[in-house]
């Protein structure tokens, strides 16, 4: 069983930065992703960037590539450093962790959630 809690969420300026935390009680296992996803009123949950728990390797989307950075500190830890923030960004962020890659459906654990708000 994996507890995720996600924080740093908060309202910023279109431009600005933040950094969103997820940590995790349990561990994933290895051979797992750590992923972020967000999901902004009326629309699904859109992958974000994901991270091997294993070999730290990244994945991203196209629209956060260049801006956006994941890491972890360990097995336990995740963050998400989200730069040149778009109004566009507005969304609440989940974490989560699973065999997955891209799809919602392909992770096992998912966190809360955090708000994050981008005000032009």
């Amino acid at each position: 069983q994996v507890q995720l809690v996600e924080s740093g969420g908060g309202l910023v300026q279109a431009g600005g930065s933040l950094k969103l935390s997820c940590a995790a009680s349990g561990r994933p296992f290895t051979s797992w992703r750590m992923g972020w996803f967000r999901q902004a009123p009326g629309k699904e949950r859109e992958f974000v960037a994901a991270i091997n728990v294993g070999n730290s390797a990244t994945y991203y989307s196209n629209s956060v590539k260049g801006r956006f950075i994941i890491s972890k500190d360990g097995a336990k830890n995740t963050y998400l450093e989200m730069n040149s923030l778009q109004v566009e960004d507005t969304a609440i962020y989940y974490c989560c962790t699973g065999p997955g890659y891209s799809t919602p459906s392909s992770y096992r654990y998912w966190g809360q959630g955090t708000q994050v708000t981008v005000s032009s």
